[in-house]
């Protein structure tokens, strides 16, 4: 670690508080030691040159962090199974009340909302 503190321009400690913080990948040989690769290195460079830019480590994470995560699979089969529950939940929720809680109830639901769900429905229909 001492040597990759030396040809960054680093110290130590900094390297640690970036590996905590999700800014770098460490890697671990046999013998437990922390190995930093060569894109490693380059990163050290550029968080610090960012930084001089006037860059916090917040921003620069979030610079990082789209690069490095895959987006997550949307499981289109279960929202839609979720919306169906949804709505009948809903369905049953109604019949329970009498038209005077109707009202009221969709009176609370503003006209934003309800686009939004006729949207997402038609959208996970198709």
């Amino acid at each position: 670690m001492g040597e990759l503190a030396t040809a960054t321009g680093v110290t130590k400690r900094t390297i640690d508080y970036y590996t905590n913080l999700g800014l770098l990948k460490v890697e671990r040989s046999a013998s437990n030691y922390r190995y930093y690769d060569k894109e490693m290195i380059n990163r050290i460079h550029w968080i610090e040159e960012q930084k001089k830019q006037g860059k916090c480590l917040d921003e620069i994470h979030r610079l990082i962090a789209p690069t490095e995560n895959e987006p997550e699979e949307i499981d289109i089969q279960d929202i839609r199974l979720q919306m169906r529950k949804l709505e009948h939940d809903v369905t049953v929720l109604m019949e329970h009340l009498d038209e005077k809680e109707r009202q009221k109830l969709r009176k609370k639901v503003s006209p934003e909302s309800v686009a939004l769900m006729q949207s997402l429905l038609l959208i996970l229909n198709n």
